[in-house]
């Protein structure tokens, strides 16, 4: 049977559900725990769930009964004597299994919005990863441009020497000042980004926005072992959007089932305490006289006389059913559709992986081989640079798709409700 959380275990679901999907990433357990603990969202999330619980108590609980008094300013006269105040009790009980069926409306509202509260879990993880991954290329592209700052610098010594020599042109320096000035350029800006995603990164988290992420050198890109139809089918059953409209779904039939009954009479039962004084002359010698009187049992009913509410509130179940259920079907089609999207964007990863790993190979040797010959001759300068920076770019390109990858593989997992 289905039970609702409660607070008290929800630390210790975080936990492992961070230990199920740490296994196929990168990202230090510790940051998805402490953006658990702390995302200020996620908190505001869990109390709307915590509320819906409240809600359960309160509509199956029966009405308030009702207490009267009324005094009469002229007295009743009555065989037993004048009737001084009267005291009424009541209490009014719906129709059976009204409340029942109201409180399973609310417990069905209370899971739906549980599954709110795991979808916005769920997203947070992703968005935490998502950006942690950046800051790893963020950091990757700062490393990559100042070892290349450094070897500009080297190829601009050397084709100083080469000028001073009378065997290369001046050109040559100014090629290598100018294209170090543009990686500067370059270098200033990443470094500004990374300041900004650390920012973005411990908003998350909600701790100090200036505090060092831990970023490893390397990522270790392990694969997902799912096969297309085992991760639809995972999307299909885990995806908290999608639970939280089934939820939707059962609480409009538990409506329909309450606006059904809400149609049928309400019974009262009640008693009345007459307080009687005594009365006077023939009266006074009464037998019971001036004793007080109770009435019981009271017993009434309310009548539903007006059915075109209630008609009408078991067709607006009916259709929020309807509603519902079109919801569901769309919003798989939706996570299908994201699915195909993030399994391509995983697939074509894997492969720039491979591609930039072996074009860094060769763009390598290619630029040791020109700078020895330029080293040589002093000629073909340009094509160092050229070359320069295609292994410039073949870097930057494979942690790319690194991270890429890594990021697919994430919101994978989001999609199944991970």
């Amino acid at each position: 049977m289905y039970k609702l959380p409660k607070f008290k275990y929800l630390f210790a679901a975080i936990v492992l559900s961070v230990g199920f999907i740490s296994t196929a990433q990168d990202i230090p357990d510790e940051y998805l725990v402490e953006a658990a603990r702390n995302n200020p969202g996620l908190k505001s999330v869990f109390n709307e769930y915590l509320a819906a619980l409240e809600k359960v108590p309160q509509v199956g609980t029966l009405p308030d009964p009702q207490l009267t008094f009324g005094y009469f300013i002229q007295p009743v006269e009555t065989r037993v004597g004048p009737q001084r105040a009267r005291i009424s009790l009541s209490q009014m009980f719906p129709w059976f299994g009204t409340l029942g069926a109201k409180k399973d409306v609310a417990t069905e509202m209370a899971k739906s919005k549980y599954e709110m509260f795991e979808e916005a879990k769920s997203r947070l993880y992703y968005n935490v990863k998502s950006t942690w991954y950046n800051l790893y290329f963020n950091r990757k592209a700062v490393t990559i441009s100042t070892e290349n700052i450094i070897i500009l610098k080297m190829l601009r010594k050397l084709a100083l020497i080469k000028v001073e020599a009378g065997l290369a042109s001046s050109v040559d320096v100014l090629r290598a000042e100018m294209e170090i000035a543009d990686l500067e350029n370059q270098l200033a800006l990443l470094k500004d980004n990374y300041q900004v995603m650390q920012t973005e990164f411990n908003n998350l988290l909600n701790v100090e926005k200036e505090r060092a992420v831990n970023i490893p050198d390397s990522l270790l890109n392990q694969d997902l072992f799912m096969t297309r139809d085992a991760v639809l089918d995972s999307i299909e059953n885990g995806n908290h959007q999608i639970l939280q409209l089934e939820f939707m779904e059962a609480s409009y039939a538990k409506q329909e089932l309450a606006a059904r009954k809400a149609g049928n009479p309400n019974i009262m039962v009640g008693l009345d305490y007459v307080i009687t004084g005594k009365g006077s002359g023939t009266m006074a010698t009464v037998a019971d006289a001036g004793k007080d009187a109770i009435v019981f049992p009271m017993v009434g009913i309310s009548i539903p006389l007006y059915r075109q509410k209630y008609t009408a509130m078991v067709k607006e179940s009916v259709m929020m059913q309807e509603s519902a259920k079109s919801g569901i079907e769309d919003k798989i089609n939706l996570l299908e559709t994201m699915y195909e999207k993030a399994d391509r964007d995983y697939r074509d990863a894997g492969r720039r992986i491979l591609l930039f790993n072996g074009q860094t190979n060769k763009a390598d040797k290619a630029l040791g081989i020109l700078q020895t010959a330029y080293e040589t001759d002093g000629k073909n300068f340009e094509e160092v640079m050229r070359m320069e920076r295609q292994l410039l770019k073949y870097e930057l390109e494979r942690e790319k798709a690194r991270a890429d990858k890594d990021a697919a593989v994430a919101f994978i997992y989001y999609l199944m409700g991970k």
